[in-house]
């Protein structure tokens, strides 16, 4: 049923075991080493086919952190109608670009394969009495989805310290036996691989969380609160409790992939934080180069743009800025105190040529008699 999933999981394995087994050998302890790295280097290949999902979850984190003052106020002002809360959130989300569902798309597509990874793992076995897998009606196993007979043979042949990499606790010392291990060689080897699956586990999950309480999520939420309390403890302590039913590739398995997780947290998150620090000084900057100087008045935008300047008069040349005031030279009618334009008086004599004193004399026949 799950057909679609398995081929694709088994085929990645079966191309990293091929490769590794050309370098280290199919061997001994050699097959183990080939093997384990395989089932590494599957989980860095899912995982960086989904390190741009990783990224943009991020990202909207970050974005959600950003407008959380507007949330804030959306849940204070819609308290008691969840319906409209809940158009009002969508519609603030859409006018920023965050999807909610994306943050969720690495964990969803990583179960799947996990299922079939145990699945392929488990198709394996069982081993008959004469240490050949078989199927569930007794036949012989010839292949296992893309392995051929000959990869079922070396990955049941294949053991990590002594320890069978397909084999799990709780089979029993005689199936165990079956498959060419102890139970001490399996609790081994079980043991770190448990205790690490669980460290790796909560320390992933503390640095999820941090993060999503600094970004402001879940803070009102208590659904959100359950969930990342989960994550931090329940978790964890369920890979150390389910470690026993579990083979050891799976917990190999489980291991490389939160230690993929750790780095690239480390590093995505480091990468963003560089970024906003590098627009948080170029938003300073910028706002520096707008800002007048110390001393300076500032200037409005609209006395920014330069007063239009009227043209000359016709029978008036145009002045250069900075030149100076040009006086211009009298007639004799004007010193007189005649206008040369319309014939009137300096001091204001009417069209008919009357002084001011009513006399039609002119001023230069108007003499001052002389004194005796």
């Amino acid at each position: 049923m799950l057909n679609f999933i398995y081929y694709p999981v088994s085929f990645i394995l079966w191309a990293w075991h091929k490769a590794f087994s050309f370098v280290f050998g199919d061997g001994g302890w050699a097959g183990g080493i080939s093997w384990a790295l395989a089932v590494v280097f599957l989980v860095f290949t899912l995982r960086a086919f989904l390190y741009k999902p990783f990224v943009s979850q991020v990202r909207s984190m970050r974005k959600m952190q950003e407008f959380q003052p507007e949330i804030a106020k959306l849940r204070k002002k819609y308290a008691n109608d969840k319906q409209k809360q809940a158009a009002e959130m969508q519609r603030l989300q859409k006018e920023h670009g965050v999807n909610p569902v994306a943050g969720c798309l690495p964990v969803l597509v990583q179960l799947p394969v996990f299922i079939g990874l145990f699945h392929v793992l488990r198709s394996f076995g069982p081993i008959n009495d004469q240490g050949v897998p078989v199927n569930l009606d007794g036949s012989v196993r010839t292949q296992n989805y893309f392995f051929d007979q000959a990869g079922v043979l070396s990955f049941n042949n294949a053991s990590l310290f002594g320890a069978k990499l397909g084999s799990w606790v709780t089979q029993g010392s005689e199936l165990l036996e079956k498959a060419g291990t102890t139970m001490t060689n399996m609790i081994i080897v079980m043991i770190p691989l448990m205790i690490a699956a669980g460290i790796f586990t909560h320390i992933t999950a503390r640095h999820s969380v941090a993060r999503q309480v600094a970004s402001g999520q879940g803070m009102d939420n208590p659904q959100t609160a359950i969930m990342q309390k989960l994550m931090l403890y329940v978790f964890p302590i369920g890979v150390v409790v389910g470690a026993p039913f579990l083979p050891l590739a799976i917990l190999i398995y489980w291991v490389s992939n939160n230690l993929w997780t750790l780095g690239q947290q480390y590093v995505v998150y480091r990468r963003i934080d560089a970024e906003q620090a590098e627009k948080k000084e170029q938003a300073v900057v910028n706002r520096q180069a707008l800002a007048p100087r110390p001393g300076q008045k500032p200037v409005r935008p609209e006395q920014a743009e330069p007063a239009p300047v009227e043209p000359p008069a016709d029978d008036q040349p145009a002045k250069k800025p900075g030149a100076k005031p040009v006086t211009r030279k009298q007639t004799p009618a004007s010193r007189n105190g005649v206008a040369s334009t319309n014939g009137a008086t300096k001091n204001g004599s009417g069209p008919a040529g009357a002084g001011s004193r009513g006399t039609g004399t002119p001023p230069a026949a108007r003499r001052p008699r002389k004194r005796r």
